[in-house]
């Protein structure tokens, strides 16, 4: 069955370069990403997985745990880190899944078989921490993907999940945010004290709630 929306994220158990883990445990309360790569040793896969490191900090700050994938073994990985972090002047900090019987790249789809028969497919999952899949994002094998849109997303997920307003085209944070259509007009104020602006009755935009 196709992962959606919305759907619990399978749990697993699995060996990783950084020992065995229950994805739902390494979790825990936390929000996750994880996502996926064609193969270890690979250049744009490299890049990636050497600014998800570099990013430790802005992921720790949204309460936000990494998980990466591939289809090779652990062995394979901790040799591939050392490249990594030589290259990509970083210390890769979180663990890389070793999906060598590929039951974890079928529970989430990251096999297309169009794309390739044997490798993932760039895969992103943003799992909120009630283990629902909040996001999901796939890259062809030839595209890196944006970070500081991983990011972004995470911000309005966030935001969102606790107020009751959606964010607008290129959105960043701290910028103002469109109030939901489920609040009345007249009700805008009460709930939202900053201020709003009626653009049209459908589009009404305030404040950042929580800035």
């Amino acid at each position: 069955m196709m992962l959606r929306l919305g759907d619990t994220a399978p749990n697993f158990k699995a060996k990783t370069s950084a020992g065995e883990i229950d994805f739902y445990d390494y979790l825990g309360d936390s929000w996750g990403v994880l996502f996926s790569h064609p193969a270890d040793y690979t250049p744009v896969c490299t890049t990636e997985l050497g600014r998800t490191a570099s990013l430790k900090s802005e992921f720790d700050k949204r309460n936000v745990k990494v998980i990466a994938l591939s289809v090779d073994s652990v062995e394979s990985h901790k040799g591939w880190i050392n490249d990594i972090n030589e290259t990509q002047n970083t210390e890769v900090n979180f663990p890389i899944i070793a999906d060598e019987d590929k039951t974890i790249s079928e529970a989430y789809g990251m096999l297309h078989p169009n794309a390739s028969a044997t490798l993932t497919v760039r895969s992103l999952f943003i799992i909120a921490p009630d283990k629902t899949v909040k996001l999901m994002i796939t890259y062809p094998a030839s595209t890196g993907r944006n970070f500081q849109e991983v990011l972004r997303v995470i911000d309005s997920l966030q935001l969102t999940a606790y107020h009751s307003v959606a964010t607008p085209a290129d959105w960043k944070d701290g910028e103002d945010v469109v109030v939901s259509p489920s609040i009345k007009t007249e009700d805008i104020a009460a709930k939202f004290p900053k201020g709003h602006t009626v653009i049209k009755p459908y589009l009404r935009t305030t404040p950042q709630p929580n800035k």
